[in-house]
């Protein structure tokens, strides 16, 4: 996109988008301006009303704005009113705004023409458009206005990615006589402890290690896995991770590398609240984390219910009227859900048991599914809850459902930033992405990103062709 050099002054023109997609834009341009056109002003009034999200978003603006406002002046008002940053808030309100003969009368249109004015009356300062709408922004580059995307919400940069969770030293795979800490030039100390093995470790400590990740020294047939407990500059603790590959299982389910296997041993940790799994498809994410759902509640009873809800947001055209309880319409979006507990509920010689009626009654009355919009105001107690494609959800959204969190409850957030059906969102601007961004170094927040193992040729085929 087009970007002129940029003057000590900057005048950043929002789009009416950035502010339904981030209510609080206003305060993230530090000491700059902010300006807001007549048009967006307009198009938030049309979003405004209705209770679907984005109609809420329009009326906390609306409310912010309002908040801003009522304290100034007119005079205030035409000459910028501070904001918290320094930088001051301008309204764009031009009575005699001219459209280009070639561009026709639409909110997108008038919005150019409002930055192109703004442009040509202040000579002294860069006046740059930011919009998420990309052929917005194209236009904006044909008509030589400097133009950016909103990137304060991004969990990473583009030249990032979202971390794995797991440090793997392959070159160190099958010798298990210290050459890691050797290889790291650390000192270490080895605890035993109520059953589990602790690791002290002293030294100069590898820069992208963080909390609860998993250090490994392969990544299928691992000699030694242990999780990051404690971290400081010249000091960690790492506890050795328990082996669900084939006498250990959780629900009959075992893990097949070391990732699935780091996986399992964060979901069924007491000290983890917060577990996310991301990976493509066929990894195993709802597989394992419904597993050690049903483990925890059926067998351990450590959790009173299971609770599963998704983003019911679809990759095609919605199919239109669901009728029903609301388990009833959210059952169309629960496929891998449905999927999956059918294989968990098998017995040893391959039966299904989901239609033996005991069978049938125990699950119906500790496993929920529920829609994210009937969320907002619970507290889930003594719950396992399972957030499936969360990587659909906006960070409010996901923000939302997270903080539902009561006493004695456990949230597990699955997804794949590489499918992503919402509009503007990207796989670093994600709820995901969020989420795991946010909690990386939270001591309680574990993430692995898992890997495809064994896939029908036909999945990884149209992963390769498609």
């Amino acid at each position: 996109m087009v970007r002129l050099e940029k003057k000590a002054t900057r005048l950043y023109v929002l789009d009416t988008n950035v502010l339904l997609h981030d209510p609080a834009a206003l305060f993230q341009f530090d000491e700059h301006d902010v300006v807001i056109p007549l048009t967006v002003l307009e198009e938030l009034d049309k979003h405004k009303n209705g209770l679907k999200e984005i109609a809420r978003t329009a009326r906390q603006v609306s409310r912010t704005l309002s908040d801003l406002t009522r304290q100034a002046s007119f005079s205030d008002i035409q000459q910028g009113i501070t904001l918290p940053g320094k930088g001051k808030l301008r309204f764009l309100c031009y009575t005699d705004l001219q459209l280009p003969s070639h561009l026709t009368d639409t909110p997108d249109n008038r919005l150019l023409a409002e930055t192109c004015r703004l442009r040509d009356e202040r000579t002294d300062a860069s006046v740059i458009l930011v919009s998420k709408d990309i052929n917005l922004r194209v236009k904006a580059s044909a008509l030589q206005v400097p133009v950016e995307d909103y990137r304060t919400d991004q969990a990473f940069a583009d030249s990032d990615s979202m971390i794995d969770g797991v440090r793997i030293y392959p070159e160190l795979d099958g010798q298990h006589d210290g050459s890691l800490w050797q290889a790291l030039q650390m000192d270490v100390q080895t605890e035993r402890r109520d059953g589990h093995t602790f690791y002290s470790l002293q030294g100069r400590l590898p820069h992208d290690w963080h909390l609860s990740q998993l250090i490994s020294d392969s990544e299928r047939d691992a000699g030694f896995e242990a999780i990051i407990r404690e971290l400081e500059p010249q000091r960690a603790r790492l506890e050795l991770l328990r082996n669900y590959r084939h006498q250990k299982s959780v629900w009959g389910v075992h893990a097949r590398d070391s990732r699935q296997n780091f996986a399992l041993n964060l979901l069924m940790d007491p000290d983890m609240d917060l577990v996310t799994l991301s990976g493509s498809a066929g990894t195993g994410k709802t597989y394992m984390a419904l597993a050690a759902a049903f483990e925890l509640t059926f067998d351990q009873r450590r959790f009173e219910r299971i609770v599963f809800t998704r983003a019911p947001i679809s990759m095609s055209e919605d199919i239109g009227f669901l009728p029903g309880t609301e388990e009833e319409k959210m059952s169309p979006w629960m496929g891998a859900f449905h999927d999956n507990m059918d294989n968990l509920l098998r017995n040893e010689d391959g039966e299904n048991t989901w239609s033996d009626s005991a069978t049938r009654s125990l699950v119906n009355s500790r496993v929920q599914i529920r829609s994210p919009g009937f969320m907002r105001g619970r507290t889930l107690n003594d719950t396992f809850l399972i957030i499936d494609e969360a990587q659909n959800f906006a960070p409010k959204q996901l923000k939302s459902l997270i903080t539902r969190a009561g006493r004695n409850s456990k949230i597990v957030c699955l997804g794949n930033v590489g499918q992503i059906d919402t509009p503007y969102l990207t796989a670093n601007t994600c709820g995901l992405a969020a989420v795991v961004e946010g909690f990386r170094n939270w001591a309680h927040a574990g993430h692995v990103t898992l890997r495809s193992i064994e896939r029908s040729r036909l999945a990884l085929a149209g992963e390769e062709l498609l």
